[in-house]
């Protein structure tokens, strides 16, 4: 299994390729939001000769969505997310007027992923994990085998997701964090929506939101 990580956009989002030995891999938060980030990505598709069969999101603010109609038009592929971000996927385009960013809307249908279901990847299983707080229908996607996580904005080293915008809640995401995250295992490896790398067990330690 390997992890290939591009940070796209002004919001520094991570956006995450996920790829086996049989070449199949799925593209989680497709953030590039220009011609030249759009060619980032598909040069690197193309360069390791990758059979993209899914994009999916964590969860659906602006910063993680603004590539999403490029790829799944380029891919012929469908978004996949939770049911509850519907409202915040809809609401995309007006935000983005807001922050003055151009942002089209995915044209594909929307397919919807439920809490616990068991998706697979080539060789590998992967367990939805439903993680509300920063985004009323946020997804982490947990990689059994290999032992990561695509986390989203829900848990960052040093920090947590924000928890201001419309259908985020503090109390929830620490609720979310503690019974949902935890349960995993300290060694797990949490691939963020932004910033680096860390693990549970370092966040549970030294992270200040949730000691």
């Amino acid at each position: 299994m390997t992890i290939k990580a591009f940070c796209f956009n002004p919001f520094y989002e991570n956006t995450y390729i996920v790829y086996e030995d049989s070449r199949e891999a799925w593209i989680f938060d497709p953030g590039c939001s220009n011609q030249s980030e759009e060619e980032e990505i598909i040069i690197f598709i193309k360069e390791k000769n990758l059979i993209v069969k899914k994009v999916l999101l964590t969860h659906a603010h602006i910063d993680h969505i603004l590539g999403l109609d490029f790829i799944c038009r380029y891919f012929n592929l469908y978004p996949e997310m939770h049911e509850l971000e519907k409202q915040v996927l809809d609401s995309a385009k007006q935000i983005s007027l807001m922050y003055g960013i151009s942002y089209t809307a995915p044209s594909n249908k929307v397919m919807y992923i439920v809490d616990n279901q068991a998706l697979r990847l080539s060789n590998s299983n992967i367990l939805s994990i439903w993680t509300p707080g920063h985004s009323p229908g946020s997804l982490c996607y947990y990689f059994e085998k290999s032992n990561f996580l695509i986390g989203g904005d829900v848990l960052f080293e040093g920090s947590i997701g924000r928890t201001d915008l419309p259908g985020g809640d503090y109390n929830t995401l620490i609720h979310t964090i503690k019974t949902r995250l935890y349960p995993l295992g300290n060694e797990v490896v949490v691939y963020p929506g932004h910033g680096g790398l860390t693990t549970i067990g370092q966040e549970k330690l030294t992270n200040p939101f949730l000691n």
